[in-house]
C-alpha cells in the first residue's frame, strides 16, 4: 500500500491489490485509528470487466450475478484493509449500496451473514437507482487500525 501525506493527522492510501478507483480518489484514508475506505465494487486488479456481469454491446447490463458480485467486493474490501494495516475483524461500520433491493437482499443478506458471522459491524443497507460503473453493490467501509 502506497502511503501519502495530505495533512498533519490524514494520509491517503492505495491498495496494490484492489481494482484502480474510477475517478480521483484513494482506496482509503487513515484519520486517527480510523479507516475509512471509498465506495468498493466487485471489480478486479487491472480488469475492466465485472465479475458475474453480462453487458450488451451498448454497456447494458443484459444479466447479473449478485452472489459473484457480493464475493468479489467482500474481497476487495479485504484487501484495502490488509494493505492500509487494518482487518476484516476491525469494521466498525458498513453501508451497503443496491441496485435491486428486492431481487438481491436474501442473497446479499445471507452472503453477508456468512462473512460476519464473527465480526458484526453497524450496517445500513441503502437502495439506488444506479452506480457509476454497471454493478449492482457497493460496499462504503469504515474501519479502526
Amino acid at each position: 500500500m502506497q502511503k501519502s501525506k495530505t495533512m498533519s493527522d490524514s494520509s491517503i492510501q492505495h491498495s496494490d491489490q484492489a481494482p484502480e478507483p474510477v475517478g480521483l480518489y484513494p482506496h482509503a484514508r487513515k484519520v486517527g485509528n480510523l479507516l475509512f475506505l471509498s465506495g468498493v465494487g466487485p471489480r478486479q486488479k487491472g480488469q475492466k470487466e465485472i465479475p458475474g456481469v453480462t453487458l450488451d454491446e451498448h454497456g447494458n447490463i443484459v444479466a447479473y450475478d449478485i452472489a459473484q458480485q457480493c464475493h468479489a467486493v467482500f474481497r476487495n474490501v479485504r484487501y484495502i484493509l490488509e494493505d492500509a494495516g487494518s482487518s476484516w475483524d476491525k469494521l466498525v461500520d458498513v453501508t451497503v449500496f443496491l441496485t435491486n433491493m428486492k431481487d438481491d437482499f436474501a442473497t446479499f443478506n445471507r452472503i453477508y451473514a456468512e462473512y460476519f458471522r464473527d465480526n458484526q459491524p453497524c450496517r445500513t443497507t441503502v437502495e439506488v437507482n444506479a452506480l457509476p460503473t454497471p454493478i449492482a453493490i457497493e460496499l462504503k467501509c469504515i474501519a479502526t487500525l
